[in-house]
């Protein structure tokens, strides 16, 4: 492996890598043909500082299914801790079952302890008058047998916050430690009410630790070289002090720091370095032995744009007012800064806030500067009166004219959205972490950013877009907005996002979803496909809530008035694929969806499949809607409380369904339950129903169901049949037989393993129609179906695929050449493995310079029988973090029936398009009594996404392939 300056450690499991959840923005990638700024997300293959590269957590490799590459002791403890608390009797089968129909007991699979305990239609205690720590850690020690501490680890956990909400619950956040240095990213969080009601336990606590931390070879420095040099980054910033204490935490000039940390791997915890770089946007851990990174989370947030009323032009709210600075702005202040945030005009941007970037009042406690309307210089852009431009794009420094007044009005913005942030019910206080001076955590707004870095204007590297960096609480956000100028196939305004209430708000919002979703040392925990995509959400809703509430944007009768991107867009619907308020199956025109999903508003089963991929964007408008709904339902208020006090009960990294039951939940500890049944019929009309299914927050094939909960009484029913192989007609023991969504190993669960003749039986099933029942083995191709079940016996039988390439089945790597990343889940293995969420990530050594070929990278695998290929396929994806032109572009595939001699079965080229399941045709004469297959990346795709090596591409370091499967007919 590649310690310190490696991009190819940027790993991050699961097919929704590539939609960088904290990075997600109001604007998908199609919809503007200019480079989008740096950290884009669904962006270009290149940005400001060159390739999105995808959030990164070792730690899910350990959770990984039928993954032989993966061993150690940590992952040893938690497959045993899994294996039994899946045993009938079992202490979480227990408590599951002592919690009722609506009781969660959520293991984690990479840890084997709770990530959620809750009970949705109530609380696990009483009401009680001891203190709220006492309460939640008494509740851990009657449990320990679940939780996996001892009375006294758990006496051990320091409590790092106590947060109590406007609605009066705590939000406590427990530490682990070794030798006084924190555990990251793994801890315990527990939910206390008012009354002294325990709400609810998670965070998934390590339930052994090392005697000692042991010592680091890295300095502070090194660490965040290493981070710097994983994101391809540049910055220089410098040691400014160094604690003495155990975490040697260091401060840098940008505003970041370095500390030590534990961080859980597969042979246990190991010493690091958490490393925030403010200028590059990260939060890394940073090994402190060698520098290979084991996790990287971005912390910035992107967008294109965003149209509502409250900017330039808008029927409500679209002309300049005289309003009063002075809650924000201390007297006489020469520039503007003061609590709630400091406002310059980054045009250079180099993130300083030169004098000449400064602006000051136009008199003596005066701010007035006028708007200066472009529409008329700028007339082939189409402005107009209802969308005035605020710059001239082909006249270099236009955008001078209006400077001062955009950043008065950004200032205005973020004191505005501050306030209504911090306010009932909302409630995004100083404890929950909200962004103020006084604790030295004021927005740093630039505005007009990058405006004059092509000789008076911007360069297509900053422009149509905005974004949002939200390190950890403590650590100043910065909100960069950039002008916005007419594109190929997007027809902007020459605009400027910082004139924008919509834009400023959803970007400011990233900043509270940010804070209020954390594990439990603070570190935002939304960097999954859904949790990305309910970001996106959260910033469009709690906007147009607003918005909506202050009557400068209309919700009428109508369906599908809520159209977001009115104004950058003139009028046209380019941000979103569809507007908020369009029900499920209208058939307005104004809601036509998309060909993937189809028309009408959009449920859970489209997910994955607006955009015609995982995309957090257009996937987040199946949880904006969901929400509008709800607040519909129950209104703007209590919606505003419910939404943010599930954010707090969140666990990490949630899907939909975990943050439906956070909802839930939210309306036990406020209102009592009252709103359950409301809350119920909204999720469950969106296809969020109780039988829904998701395996984690990182599935981007969830299940969707209609149902309302059913009555604990209802008469059950059972499932029995029988599984063969596909071939031989032999049955199969050893097959899981599950389903989708009620199949996690604990109690209440529908699952099964078939007996030595092929049977099965699950019990207990409550009667309705389940869309993802599914019969896997390693070895054999996962196969699934909806299946009907009655309150009686039902039958279904199986049959399963080989797939002779399975490591799983019996197949064996034998040789590769290149870098192994094996203990990262990434080597050669992982192209065997029948998962699409990992593969074979090797490095890419370019034969000559500038140039995309490179020194061939050969994997050789030796199958359990000779086989006649009947079909084969091949995956090139790029995978485990890596951006998508790390893909395998040329290829070459033999075939030997000894491993001596070599056919050719395939070779060519695979483009983007080829970013999936392919099956190639072998040659004659090559599918014959194969034994061996040889497999061989020669180039990457950078030259299919226009970009050249060395440089900022994925690519340019390293060559994946993310799956191979083999079937046919065994020989003898």
């Amino acid at each position: 492996m590649k310690p310190l300056s490696a991009p190819s450690l940027n790993r991050r499991w699961g097919a929704a890598a590539a939609g960088v959840v904290l990075l997600a923005g109001l604007l998908p990638a199609q919809a503007s043909a200019a480079p989008q700024a740096r950290g884009a997300v669904g962006a270009a293959d290149q940005n400001a500082k060159g390739e999105e590269l995808a959030n990164y957590d070792s730690r899910s490799a350990l959770t990984a299914p039928a993954r032989p590459t993966v061993t150690g002791e940590a992952a040893g403890l938690a497959a045993k801790r899994l294996a039994a608390a899946a045993k009938p009797g079992s202490p979480p089968r227990k408590l599951r079952d002592q919690l009722g129909v609506q009781g969660i007991v959520d293991i984690d699979g990479a840890t084997g302890t709770p990530r959620r305990v809750a009970k949705l239609d109530g609380f696990l205690t009483g009401a009680s008058r001891k203190k709220p720590a006492t309460i939640a850690l008494d509740y851990v020690k009657a449990h320990s047998d679940v939780f996996g501490l001892s009375a006294t680890a758990v006496d051990q956990l320091q409590l790092r916050k106590d947060y109590v909400d406007i609605a009066g619950t705590h939000h406590l956040s427990f530490v682990q430690s070794v030798d006084g240095v924190p555990v990251f990213g793994n801890g315990l969080k527990a939910h206390v009410a008012k009354d002294g009601r325990l709400v609810q336990v998670d965070g998934s606590p390590l339930a052994v630790l090392p005697n000692s931390t042991g010592g680091s070879k890295l300095t502070a420095a090194k660490a965040r070289e290493a981070a710097v040099q994983n994101v391809l980054g540049d910055s220089a910033a410098k040691a400014t002090s160094a604690a003495a204490g155990p975490t040697r935490t260091t401060a840098f000039t940008d505003g970041g720091n370095a500390q030590l940390v534990m961080f859980q791997t597969a042979t246990g915890p190991r010493l690091a370095w958490r490393v925030v770089t403010v200028d590059e946007g990260y939060v890394h851990v940073v090994d402190a032995a060698d520098g290979t990174v084991l996790y990287r989370q971005s912390t910035v947030q992107h967008d294109s744009g965003s149209v509502f009323p409250n900017y330039p032009g808008a029927p409500a709210g679209g002309k300049q007012v005289t309003v009063d600075l002075g809650k924000w702005l201390p007297n006489n202040s020469p520039r503007l800064a003061g609590n709630v945030a400091h406002v310059w005009s980054d045009v250079d941007d180099d993130n300083k806030a030169s004098a000449s970037e400064e602006i000051a009042p136009s008199g003596k406690r005066s701010w007035n500067f006028p708007f200066t309307d472009f529409s008329t210089a700028a007339a082939d852009t189409g402005c107009t009166a209802a969308f005035p431009c605020s710059w001239d794009p082909k006249t270099p420094n236009s955008w001078q004219k209006n400077r001062a007044q955009n950043a008065v009005q950004l200032y205005y913005f973020l004191g505005l959205w501050h306030d209504h942030l911090k306010a009932a019910p909302i409630g995004f206080t100083r404890s929950a972490g909200n962004f103020e001076a006084v604790d030295d955590d004021a927005v740093q707004g630039h505005t007009m950013d990058g405006a004059n870095t092509a000789n008076g204007l911007p360069d297509p590297r900053h422009v149509n877009n905005a974004n949002m960096n939200t390190p950890p609480d403590g650590i100043k956000p910065t909100m960069q907005m950039y002008l916005f100028r007419p594109v190929e196939n997007g027809p902007f305004i020459a605009g400027n996002s910082g004139d924008d209430a919509d834009i400023v708000f959803h970007e400011y919002t990233h900043g509270l979803s940010n804070r209020l979703v954390v594990d439990a040392a603070g570190v935002s925990t939304l960097g999954s496909i859904q949790a990305g995509s309910m970001g996106e959400a959260w910033s469009d809703w709690y906007a147009l809530d607003y918005l909506v509430g202050k009557g400068l944007e209309k919700d009428t009768s109508k369906v599908g008035d809520l159209r977001i991107g009115r104004y950058v867009g003139k009028g046209q619907n380019l941000i979103r694929t569809a507007p908020v308020d369009c029900p499920v199956g209208t058939t307005s025109e104004d809601c036509a969806g998309t060909p993937g999903a189809g028309p009408g508003g959009y449920t859970y089963g489209d997910f994955g499949k607006i955009a015609g991929r995982p995309e957090v964007h257009a996937d987040g408008e199946i949880w904006a809607q969901t929400l509008w709904d709800l607040r519909t339902a129950i209104g703007s208020k209590k919606a505003r409380s419910l939404v943010t006090r599930a954010m707090e009960l969140s666990p990490a990294n949630p899907s939909f369904l975990d943050q439906r039951n956070s909802i839930l939940q939210a309306d036990t500890v406020v209102n009592g339950g009252k709103l359950s049944a409301k809350i119920w019929s909204v999720f469950a009309k969106r296809g969020m129903g109780y039988f829904a299914g998701a395996i984690d927050g990182d599935d981007f094939q969830p299940v969707e169901d209609f149902s309302l909960p059913p009555a604990s009484d209802t008469p059950r029913g059972t499932l029995s049949g029988k599984v063969n192989d596909a071939l031989s007609k032999a049955p199969l023991a050893g097959v899981v037989v599950g389903f989708g969504g009620h199949a996690s190993g604990f109690a209440g669960d529908y699952v099964a393993t078939t007996a030595a003749d092929g049977t099965y039986t699950i019990t207990g099933i409550l009667p309705g129609t389940y869309p993802k029942v599914f019969a896997r083995m390693p070895g054999y191709d996962t196969e699934s179906r909806t299946v009907s079940v009655a309150a009686r016996a039902n039958a279904a039988d199986w049959t399963l695929r080989r797939n002779w390439a399975s490591t799983g089945g019996g197949s064996k790597v034998g040789s590769f050449t290149g870098v192994d990343y094996t203990e990262y889940g990434c080597g050669p293995a992982a192209l065997f493995d029948q998962s699409l969420g990992a593969g074979w990530v090797s490095d890419a050594k370019l034969l000559q310079t500038p140039g995309t070929a490179i020194e061939p990278r050969t994997v050789v695998l030796e199958l359990p029988k000779a086989v006649d290929v009947t079909e084969l396929t091949i995956n090139p994806t790029a995978a485990c973090g890596d951006a998508g032109s790390a893909s395998t572009g040329d290829y070459r595939l033999e075939t030997s029936t000894d491993g001596v001699t070599w056919t050719v079965g395939s070779q060519g080229h695979f483009t983007p398009a080829d970013r999936k399941v392919n099956t190639v045709a072998l040659a004659a004469g090559s599918a014959t009594g194969v034994k061996f297959l040889r497999y061989t990346m020669l180039s990457t795709q950078v030259a299919d996404v226009q970009g050249t090596c060395p440089g900022n591409f994925s690519g340019c370091e390293d060559v994946d392939s993310t799956e191979i499967g083999v079937y046919g007919n065994p020989v003898g």
